[in-house]
């Protein structure tokens, strides 16, 4: 998405010649073997630590973390394997959605008229919005040391990243839909004047 934003904002000419069929089907097959790959190698790792004492998970989910706290044994593999994975696959992109849009604030606060610069950052707001939506609790999650996770805090934020931000999603890009912000104003604003009845 930081890519296609990128090049509609930042080179519009070109835009069907760069984001060509072959290369969204490129990104797409990276995407799912990154993940795949990272997954894979993180359970390999998991399922080997031997397991003693209270075989019950304090979590919602089966997060690695978690799953690395039951263990009896010396996680240091793990922890740092952990800690290389998630610096690659999660402040990698994190860096380059914000180098890219570093480029198209650039752009965009070169742009004369206003509506035009307003039109531009709205087409970027909503995945900006998204992208906040994953990375921040991700980052907290996986990024502090093992030794200050608390089950509470991540059973919390495990259970907001698969309850609370998929429906979001769909909900903050509709919002860039004129008649849905119009429907949302007018709902709003009936619920105002119920309340304040």
């Amino acid at each position: 998405m930081a890519l296609d934003r990128y090049v509609a904002i930042c080179e519009p000419l070109h835009y069907a010649v760069l984001m060509h069929h072959a290369l969204c089907q490129q990104l797409m097959a990276l995407a799912w073997l990154s993940g795949f790959g990272n997954s894979f190698v993180q359970v390999v790792l998991t399922v080997q630590l031997p397991f003693c004492g209270r075989h019950v998970l304090n979590n919602f989910f089966c997060e690695v973390p978690a799953m690395i706290k039951l263990s009896c044994a010396d996680t240091a593999v793990n922890d740092a394997t952990l800690a290389v994975l998630v610096a690659f696959f999660v402040l990698v992109p994190l860096a380059l959605i914000l180098l890219s849009y570093g480029f198209i604030a650039r752009t965009v606060l070169r742009i004369q008229s206003s509506k035009g610069r307003h039109k531009a950052f709205g087409t970027c707001s909503s995945h900006l919005m998204v992208v906040s939506l994953f990375y921040l609790p991700a980052i907290y999650i996986y990024l502090q040391p093992p030794s200050s996770y608390s089950q509470e805090q991540g059973k919390f934020i495990s259970l907001f990243c698969s309850i609370i931000t998929p429906p979001l999603n769909p909900f903050i890009y509709t919002l860039r839909n004129k008649d849905v912000k119009e429907a949302l104003r007018r709902i709003l604003a009936r619920i105002w004047r119920l309340c304040g009845r």
